[in-house]
């Protein structure tokens, strides 16, 4: 245990060093709001990540629950008078309940049916979204009040980026204090195998609704941050292409690793926009990259360099 948490403390610092020393260095406000982009992705890749890559739950429509953080602090705000430091956690229940209300009948479900009623959901979130008109804006989206601290507007990318590296850095500890307790333990022998898990007196249910929420709950906050560094959002949010982006940053990082989450986010996030530079083979070179990526890295950038760093070594 000693040496878990030794790994643990190193991999919180090395993450720290990573939000800390490009932010000392980056010349433009343009690199901090790819920055915060970066860090926004991965704190929504890690919620999905333990839905996925530890507990072996798919989920395609896991962008739903984005786009009702990121509608919760421009509807409560504007419709409502909310203060948007209230709307955040505000949008982190709603997103919970949804989960809990949604998961306990659609995860009795396994494999592609399963993978098919999470798509659904992301699906039904979206259309609300655009044909709600007089609530959310319709398909061009609405603005979003600017977050007040202390009576300071923050708008600048500069304080996004320090906001979100931090929000960041706190859902990793999180994640991996969950990882460390039994719930950790019972989401590992439910990846194995329900079967096995549920023998040896784990509640398989409660386990899934649980991490299904916790997700969720990830996922609102990464909306929400989002939706106020942007000062606009649309139901693209909450899009299906969103939620497809987001399991391919979970794939290409690795399953089951929370650093190969940020990684993965990294990666999708920073490079497309160094690929703009090629015009219209963009989108081709992306593509050949992430297939190339899958098939020499199949478990993912981190885990899979990891194995061969242990290999060498050996």
């Amino acid at each position: 245990m000693a040496r878990f948490l030794a790994n643990r403390w190193i991999s919180l610092a090395l993450v720290a060093a990573l939000i800390v020393l490009p932010g000392l260095i980056l010349p433009s406000s343009y690199y901090f709001r790819v920055g915060a982009l970066v860090f926004i992705s991965a704190l929504a890749v890690i919620g999905l990540n333990l839905l996925l890559g530890f507990a072996g739950q798919v989920s395609l429509g896991h962008a739903g629950f984005v786009g009702i953080g990121a509608y919760a602090v421009a509807i409560l705000p504007a419709r409502f008078d909310v203060p948007v430091l209230l709307a955040v956690p505000a949008g982190m229940v709603l997103s919970a309940l949804v989960a809990f209300v949604i998961g306990r009948p659609i995860l009795r479900l396994k494999g592609h049916f399963l993978a098919v009623a999470t798509l659904g959901f992301g699906v039904l979130v979206a259309m609300v979204l655009a044909n709600e008109v007089g609530w959310t804006g319709g398909p061009d989206g609405m603005s979003v009040k600017r977050l007040e601290i202390f009576g300071e507007r923050i708008r600048q990318p500069r304080d996004w980026y320090w906001i979100s590296g931090t929000l960041l850095l706190i859902g990793m500890a999180i994640a991996q204090n969950l990882l460390a307790s039994p719930t950790g333990r019972a989401l590992r022998a439910l990846h194995d195998s329900e079967i096995a898990a549920r023998v040896a007196g784990v509640d398989v249910a409660r386990i899934k609704v649980t991490v299904f929420v916790i997700s969720a709950v990830y996922a609102s906050v990464a909306g929400s941050c989002l939706a106020l560094l942007n000062g606009h959002v649309t139901p693209d949010a909450a899009g299906f292409l969103q939620s497809v982006e987001m399991v391919t940053m979970v794939v290409l990082g690795g399953m089951g690793s929370l650093f190969g989450s940020i990684i993965g986010a990294a990666f999708l996030v920073i490079l497309p926009q160094a690929l703009t530079l090629f015009h219209e083979y963009e989108h081709l070179m992306l593509g050949i990259l992430i297939i190339l990526i899958m098939i020499f890295l199949r478990d993912g950038i981190v885990p899979t360099l990891h194995r061969l760093l242990m290999e060498r070594r050996s």
